[in-house]
């Protein structure tokens, strides 16, 4: 079954099945049964591969990128005055010191883990001028640009195991403390314009508190708490991010470092020969106001936009659902296809009855409303927990998260499993 459903998956993820189509799939494994998955059951299918692919690519450029060991041997060729001579070149208010510390990451950055960077400013020629803009109206430095490139790798889908998820890593209740809508069709996290507005309020008041910006970035890595823990450590007597360093959670010392040298690797790539692909994202873009309900898929068939590129433009709808009911949201578009969009709204809409019959029945209406807003959360299960431990914590029925995860046999719970729980 697993291979099935694996197979099936990887069909919905390159469009050759919509995922709006009640289907019934006849295995090729003869030890396997027929299977007929509803609508929702695709959508839970899809958005658990996604979730998953998230968490991995994520572990995988911590232990690539933040993760460097302080015994792990590299070697330059560049002298350390050069490296110095340009750190200093880069004005900026967030200091930039050259220690052996930054050293080790940098020199990691430029050779070693060079790969990873040059991911990195592929996705920057696409990020970067959304960031930038929207940290310039915040007044705040522009080199906090690199803020999420460390954080998330640049990936708005980006999921970390505690959940921390988008390109600034929101934790759930900051997200929602900070105006991010997260519901089970819309992940504001994952959105790169409204997620970084949040992030930027969440800086400002982090330095209102602070006044260093080292401290602020540590404070944004391990919370405010752990800080607080590492100044009283200190002494007290606190001016910058080096004086708590050695109390800080061993991830937190990386962190910093891994800002300097990345803001090195990226003002500096052409003298190291790091090279990258242009952006895979069109970098002229156009903005579109849905007012009713939609799925991604009707402006992909109607102006032949691979739903690919719709889901990179559009990654907040995490079930490529626009729940557009009672207010309105943005749809971003290759600036190519805006205007055609407008022409064939129309069109566009018609196809709501393929792509949305279970959710514009009239008669269920009003289910479908509660569906679209409803908010939700992750839980990943723990040893020695069961559905009604779980229901109990959440103030929900078993009845519930057997419907809402589509579970076929409610005593049989893995650990580590995720479960959806709406709240």
């Amino acid at each position: 079954m697993k291979k099935l459903i694996l197979f099936f998956c990887a069909l919905l993820f390159v469009g050759v099945i919509s995922a709006q189509e009640a289907v019934r799939l006849t295995p090729i494994f003869s030890d396997e049964t027929t299977v007929t998955y509803s609508p929702g059951q695709l959508d839970s299918l899809l958005h658990t591969m996604r979730g998953d692919g998230s968490v991995a690519a994520f572990e995988r450029f911590f232990d690539e990128f933040i993760r460097i060991d302080e015994n792990e041997k590299s070697s330059s060729s560049t002298p350390d005055s050069v490296y110095e001579r340009r750190l200093k070149s880069i004005l900026s208010p967030i200091g930039l010191p050259w220690n052996d510390v930054v050293k080790r990451f940098i020199v990691a950055y430029t050779t070693t883990r060079r790969s990873t960077m040059s991911n990195i400013l592929m996705r920057s020629q696409f990020y970067f001028p959304i960031i930038e803009t929207e940290l310039a109206a915040a007044g705040l430095p522009l080199e906090l640009r690199m803020l999420p490139a460390i954080e998330s790798a640049l990936i708005p889908g980006a999921r970390s195991r505690v959940g921390a998820t988008g390109l600034w890593q929101f934790m759930l209740p900051t997200a929602r403390e900070y105006g991010l809508e997260i519901t089970t069709f819309l992940d504001q996290r994952q959105d790169p314009v409204a997620s970084t507005r949040a992030a930027c309020r969440y800086l400002a008041n982090l330095y209102r508190v602070y006044g260093d910006w080292g401290i602020v970035l540590a404070a944004y890595n391990c919370g405010p708490g752990n800080v607080n823990k590492a100044i009283r450590r200190a002494g007290g007597n606190v001016k910058t991010y080096w004086d708590i360093y050695p109390y800080l959670p061993a991830e937190t010392r990386g962190y910093i470092p891994s800002f300097i040298a990345a803001t090195y690797a990226y003002n500096f790539h052409k003298q190291h020969g790091i090279e990258f692909p242009a952006s895979q994202l069109p970098l002229a873009t156009d903005t579109i106001q849905v007012r009713r309900l939609m799925h991604l898929d009707q402006v992909a068939t109607t102006l032949d936009i691979p739903l690919a590129t719709l889901q990179a433009l559009n990654p907040q709808y995490i079930k490529d659902i626009v729940p557009a009911l009672d207010k309105t949201y943005a749809v971003i578009l290759p600036q190519t296809h805006s205007t055609t969009f407008v022409g064939r709204a129309n069109e566009i809409h018609g196809k709501d009855s393929i792509y949305l019959a279970q959710y514009l029945n009239p008669a269920n209406m009003d289910r479908t409303r509660a569906i679209l807003t409803a908010t939700s959360t992750v839980h990943r299960v723990k040893s020695g927990e069961n559905l009604g431990s779980i229901a109990r914590k959440y103030g929900v029925t078993v009845s519930q998260i057997v419907r809402w995860n589509n579970l076929k046999n409610a005593n049989r719970l893995s650990v580590g499993q995720r479960l959806e729980i709406q709240k």
